[in-house]
């Protein structure tokens, strides 16, 4: 029996099964595609999702096919400087084309051992107390323990089951696309940052070769989701540009709306979502992506150890915990960022006041912080500010703390040289160094970066070392 079935090679998909594929887990990913579609819905990663690669060595990869971009706030079409003061090593983020970063991943994948099946679409689903059997449109059944959902915003899996996506309909509708255009650049660039001044949801960028990512509103909200022809955005620029700027030649069409939706439970028996499956929203913010990576990110080593045998009673539960009210607070500054955006003298004059406060640096900080999840504090209880939040890296007398972890096992960083995980060995690893830069004597990470206990007690540290890795191995026991 297959460990686990992924459903869906998109971003999140592929980076849960390089994460598991860390822990030894069987992988097999099915995509329902035969090929990419070399859409770029998703423009980048912001700081929170930069770190996830540095901590998993893939940053350089990413770097080397990518630019950075300092912009702060990112809040309903309101930019500002980058922030002093956030709570990162890596105050930035990478313009990085989706179809970029899903080749990234599927090459890591590749290397780590993933079964990547493509031209497989899921139709049926049953699950038991012992695993997930899911029906293949060809016909043919797999069978694994556990099945997790990373296959979109129209979730096969969510439907199969039975998990409700309560929320709002879309109201509004955004052409996007990649185009050739006629148009002499610098005309362009002037059309745009004319138009720019009063309709957020509009915009030309090159891409290089004469092609450019296109971006206009609809003509209203369509009921069957199809893509939109060429001639629909000729007409679409024409109405809010006054020209088409001789757009043609498309690669990609598509359509997307403001849609918000979250799935009722992340977890269901032995099926789980993740990504776009457990939740969907406008891409205001450039949230949609990044979202999912780290929904995979959190889940992956919790399923990993409920896989290998180790996981606590509570583990695989606390993904739900965690995440779904991340995904709910996304789902909330986005709506609030859709009114943002709006053309009427209501929107605009709330747009042209939060600008201005984009000035005051504790502003530009928090909203900055919201739109990267560089602010996000998972509930663990009573405890330091620092519990339950992500770790920066931080340089270590031989090296960076982010090249220690790379395995994506738990970490201990003992600055006190008094304390011990002997009896957790086989899931933590034990660095003892001086690290000036640390919060606390010791710090107990969680395979997520996120700090599990910190302190100097051998007592406290036990417990949170059961907490999050289960009991200890018995001593002599490999």
């Amino acid at each position: 029996m297959i460990d686990v079935l992924v459903v869906g090679g998109g971003p999140t998909g592929l980076m849960l099964a390089c994460e598991l594929r860390l822990h030894g887990v069987e992988v097999v990913v099915l995509e329902r595609l035969t090929a990419p579609t070399g859409e770029s819905r998703g423009q980048g990663l912001h700081a929170r999702s930069v770190e996830v690669m540095d901590q998993r060595g893939l940053l350089e990869r990413f770097r080397a096919v990518s630019s950075e971009y300092r912009v702060g706030g990112l809040f309903g079409g309101v930019l500002a400087d980058w922030p002093e003061g956030m709570d990162t090593a890596h105050p930035y983020g990478l313009a990085t084309p989706q179809p970029v970063t899903e080749r990234l991943l599927a090459e890591r994948a590749e290397e780590l051992g993933v079964n990547l099946q493509r031209g497989r679409e899921v139709v049926g689903l049953t699950q038991d107390e012992e695993g997930v059997e899911v029906e293949l449109a060809d016909g043919s059944r797999l069978r694994a323990r556990w099945l997790v959902g990373c296959d979109g915003g129209r979730s096969t899996v969510r439907r199969l089951a039975g998990v409700a996506f309560p929320g709002e309909p879309a109201t509004v509708e955004t052409l996007l696309g990649q185009v050739s255009a006629t148009e002499d650049p610098e005309r362009i660039a002037e059309v745009v940052a004319r138009v720019r001044r009063t309709q957020v949801r509009f915009g030309l960028q090159p891409e290089g070769d004469g092609q450019y990512r296109v971006v206009v509103p609809a003509d209203g909200v369509s009921e069957d989701r199809a893509a939109p022809t060429l001639e629909e955005f000729r007409r679409q620029l024409r109405a809010v540009a006054g020209t088409d700027f001789g757009v043609h030649s498309p690669r990609w069409l598509s359509r997307f709306g403001d849609a918000t939706r979250q799935a009722e439970r992340y977890r269901v028996g032995r099926v789980l979502l993740a990504g776009d499956a457990a939740h969907i929203h406008p891409p205001t913010g450039g949230q949609g992506l990044n979202l999912g990576v780290q929904d995979a990110f959190n889940l992956g080593w919790k399923l990993a150890a409920e896989v290998n045998g180790w996981a606590p009673a509570d583990l695989l539960d606390s993904y739900h915990a965690e995440r779904h009210p991340v995904g709910a607070s996304v789902l909330d500054n986005t709506r609030a960022q859709i009114t943002l955006i709006g053309t009427e003298p209501g929107p605009t004059a709330l747009r042209a006041l939060l600008t201005r406060l984009m000035d005051v640096p504790e502003v530009n900080r928090h909203i900055t912080g919201i739109i990267t999840a560089l602010d996000i504090r998972y509930d663990f209880g009573e405890g330091p500010d620092r519990l339950g939040r992500h770790q920066r890296d931080v340089a270590l007398a031989d090296g960076r703390l982010y090249d220690r972890m790379h395995t994506g096992r738990g970490l201990l960083l003992d600055r006190t040289g008094r304390l011990s995980a002997d009896g957790w060995s086989d899931r933590v690893d034990l660095l003892v160094d001086p690290c000036p830069e640390l919060p606390a004597p010791a710090v107990l990470l969680r395979p997520d970066g996120h700090v599990g206990w910190l302190g100097e007690s051998q007592a406290e540290l036990t417990t949170a070392l059961t907490r999050w890795f289960g009991a200890p191995r018995p001593p002599g026991r490999l």
